[in-house]
């Protein structure tokens, strides 16, 4: 028993296109469940990571300040006594304070756009380009 439907040989030219079609479409449609389902895998991760630097962040601001207390007494062993309430708090919020705008001015200089832009790859890009160019001239 033969049938000629289910032959590859007998197969007609819009069958097989509609086949072709069909596959294409479906392999499209499967990889784009794969980039949604990796992209909500990552999202997740982020999350998660968003999670653990909050909280770290707070760990962090807590153990300062009480770093800072530790310091402000100990430079108030240094001091006359009469300044001590006042003065060590001062010199040590203001030292911690100038770090932190240091390190304010390089992270804002850091997230410059000029700073952000993919500097390697759009000269890759251009040389690419220029290659291409004269391979067809």
């Amino acid at each position: 028993m033969q049938s000629d439907k289910s032959d590859k040989g007998d197969r007609s030219i819009g069958g097989l296109i509609r086949d072709l079609t069909y596959e294409l479409t479906s392999l499209v449609s499967k990889e784009a469940e794969l980039a949604k389902a990796e992209a909500s895998e990552k999202v997740s991760q982020v999350g998660a990571g968003i999670a653990a630097l909050a909280v770290a962040v707070v760990l962090l601001v807590v153990g300062l300040e009480e770093l800072t207390d530790a310091a402000a007494v100990g430079v108030g062993y240094l001091l006359p006594q009469a300044m001590v309430p006042w003065l060590a708090p001062l010199i040590v919020g203001g030292v911690i304070a100038i770090l932190g705008l240091i390190l304010l001015m390089k992270g804002r200089s850091n997230l410059q756009p000029l700073n952000l832009a993919p500097n390697r790859t759009t000269e890759s890009l251009r040389k690419d380009k220029a290659v291409a160019q004269e391979q067809f001239r």
